[in-house]
């Protein structure tokens, strides 16, 4: 071989790896923005889970997109909306005489109603949890928050110091997973008009039935509901 010909290879192979390098640098920068605006807050404990490895976080969170990123989420038809809605009421109102029992029942529910959409069965939680972040990565907190209240001992809550007020606050923020997943799909022709319908008139029901029956008025179009405190009693 002459040396020309070993010195053309060199400089080849010398192109390659520059290229491939730069390449590779112009991929990284661009992943960790990206993955924070689709993960928003999610993004954030993941890092804080991997003590402040922004790296793995992002290599955990990747390989959730490539697990989950393709999963369709299912219509859910009128009758089973009403169906979840009426149980979603139902835990609220229970509330106040049983917190315990509501935070339960709304975990439940959201497992149900998730794996009615299309995601992973409620008996796989973590892989539940995962998917539910892909999707809906700005409410999923809410389910996982309800679901620890759910879960944990009445002495140990109050050894750790949750009362009925964390219960309550847990039921709230688990509401945003809920209205997201009740609603109508973006795929779901007409689905949108009947879905602010239900929103609607639920809306109504709900805060009347959570303000001694007077209706409250409505802020921003959601569904919010507040338990009086004084009147809720730990079960």
């Amino acid at each position: 071989m002459s040396t020309g010909l070993i010195i053309a290879l060199i400089v080849i192979a010398a192109v390659v790896i520059i290229a491939a390098v730069m390449t590779l640098r112009a991929r990284g920068p661009r992943r960790g923005p990206s993955l924070k605006r689709r993960f928003g807050p999610e993004y954030d404990r993941a890092v804080a889970r991997h003590d402040g490895d922004a790296k793995a976080a992002e290599r955990e969170l990747t390989e959730r997109v490539q697990r989950h990123g393709d999963l369709r989420e299912r219509s859910l038809e009128p009758a089973q909306r009403e169906q979840y809605e009426a149980r979603w009421t139902a835990a609220q109102e229970r509330f106040v005489d049983s917190p315990r029992e509501a935070v339960s029942e709304a975990d439940r529910l959201l497992a149900e109603l998730a794996g009615a959409r299309g995601f992973p069965d409620g008996g796989q939680y973590e892989e539940q949890l995962a998917a539910l972040s892909v999707h809906h990565a700005h409410h999923v907190d809410g389910y996982r928050r309800v679901h620890r209240a759910a879960h944990l001992r009445a002495e140990d809550a109050r050894d750790g110091g949750q009362g009925t007020e964390d219960m309550r606050e847990a039921m709230v923020a688990a509401r945003a997973l809920f209205e997201e997943l009740v609603k109508p799909a973006r795929h779901d022709g007409g689905g949108h008009t009947h879905g602010r319908h239900e929103e609607g008139r639920h809306d109504g029901r709900d805060r009347a039935g959570l303000n001694g029956g007077r209706k409250a008025p409505a802020r921003g179009g959601h569904m919010p509901w507040a338990i009086n405190r004084r009147q809720a009693k730990e079960s």
